[in-house]
Formats: structure tokens, C-alpha cells, sequence
């Protein structure tokens, strides 16, 4: 008989789930993270992308470099993004040179050599810059928008409840291994030299007798 290998151990289903559940939640925390640090303004979040305009900023800013701001408590020497009440909804990124957050803050571009007419309180700043990222304004402006978003939450969610495949299946029984072992462990030489059972309907043809008939294993 030969020798089998060791059954699988009864844990193992177990241990998989445990560990697609363990990576599951990695996804989902992962996920939560990016929608806390990256959900825009504009969806009720608090960062917002801005890709910068013109050459009021220069040299801290070129044209088409992404900067992202987030929300916080602003003070003189911050970069800010606000949007004045009334332009519309035109935004500005500028440095707060002077002023206060209840009376009005002073703006100015490092550029320019005026301060910005408008003098926006904190209800108008919209953020303060955190992060700068040279040309990188389109791919920002793609990710910025809600249909993206969307689709990134509806693909999580999608890998998330995706049917899988039922686990491996149970090794087979002992007896079933035994018998199979048994049945591999028959010399094929010596199943070669066995000698087939006579056929009772039909006895064995006397020496001497027609080879055709013997053969056949009927006498005349």
C-alpha cells in the first residue's frame, strides 16, 4: 500500500475567511480615508482642488499646477482659496498679507504689487493650500468631478460583494484514500500472469482436435 500524503487541516476554510474578511475592511478603511481627505467642497467635504490660473503666483505657482487646500483656521502668511460673495462663484488663491478673519482679511498675489479689492472674511475662504503638485491640473479636474467618485465607490462596492467561489473541497474520506491506494498498489506483472477462469458453457477442447474448431471451443 502506499503511503498518503497528510489531510488537509479542517481550519483552513476558516483561516481563508478570516483572512477575506481581514482585507475587506483594509479596503473599506482605505476607501473611508481617501473620501476624508480628498472629498471636495463641492459634495459637502472639506478639501477642495484647485488648478491654478494665470501668474499672480508666480514663482510659487505656475499655470495648470494642481494645489489642494483644506479647510481650517487661516492667519497672515497662509495661501488661501476664497471665493468672494460677489463674483458669482469665481474663486481666488491668493496670500492673506494682513487683517483678520471677522473684519476682513488682506489678500495679495506674490506677483503683484496691489492687494486684491476684495477683503474676505473666514465664512468666504474656502481652505487653506496643503499640498502642491506642478501640472498636474487635468488629471485633478477629472478627479474632482462626482461622476468619478461615484464610479470609484459603486467599483469598491462591487469588489466587496462579488460572489466567490465555495471554498476547497473536503478531502476524502480514509476508507475512500485506503481503497484507491489499494487499488494503485497492484503489480501490474503479476495481474499479467494470472490465468483466466475456464468458461463452464463451454469445456476445453481435447489434444488433436481441429484448431478451428478448438478454437471456437466446440467439438465436431
Amino acid at each position: 500500500m502506499t503511503e498518503t500524503g497528510p489531510p488537509a487541516t479542517p481550519d483552513a476554510p476558516l483561516v481563508r475567511r478570516v483572512w477575506r474578511a481581514a482585507a475587506s475592511v483594509v479596503m473599506w478603511l482605505g476607501v473611508a480615508a481617501a473620501a476624508w481627505l480628498l472629498w471636495p467642497t463641492n459634495l459637502g467635504g472639506c478639501t477642495t482642488l484647485t488648478i491654478v490660473s494665470g501668474e499672480s503666483m508666480e514663482p510659487t505657482y505656475q499655470t495648470g499646477d494642481l494645489v489642494v487646500t483644506r479647510c481650517g483656521q487661516p492667519a497672515v502668511g497662509d495661501v488661501v482659496l476664497y471665493e468672494p460673495v460677489d463674483q458669482g462663484g469665481g474663486r481666488i488663491i491668493h496670500r492673506l498679507v494682513g487683517g483678520d478673519g471677522e473684519s476682513g482679511w488682506q489678500v495679495q498675489g506674490d506677483n503683484n504689487t496691489w492687494v486684491d479689492p476684495f477683503v474676505p472674511t473666514d465664512a468666504e475662504v474656502l481652505g487653506i493650500a496643503r499640498l502642491h503638485v506642478p501640472r498636474l491640473g487635468m488629471v485633478a479636474t477629472i478627479l474632482a468631478t462626482p461622476f468619478v467618485w461615484g464610479s470609484l465607490l459603486v467599483i469598491a462596492l462591487a469588489v466587496l460583494v462579488w460572489p466567490r467561489g465555495e471554498d476547497d473541497e473536503e478531502p476524502a474520506e480514509d476508507g475512500a484514500s485506503d481503497e484507491a491506494s489499494d487499488e494503485a498498489s497492484v503489480d501490474p506483472e503479476a495481474a499479467a500472469d494470472r490465468e483466466p477462469a475456464a468458461d463452464p458453457a463451454y469445456p476445453a477442447a481435447p489434444a488433436g482436435a481441429d484448431p478451428a474448431l478448438a478454437t471456437a471451443g466446440r467439438l465436431p
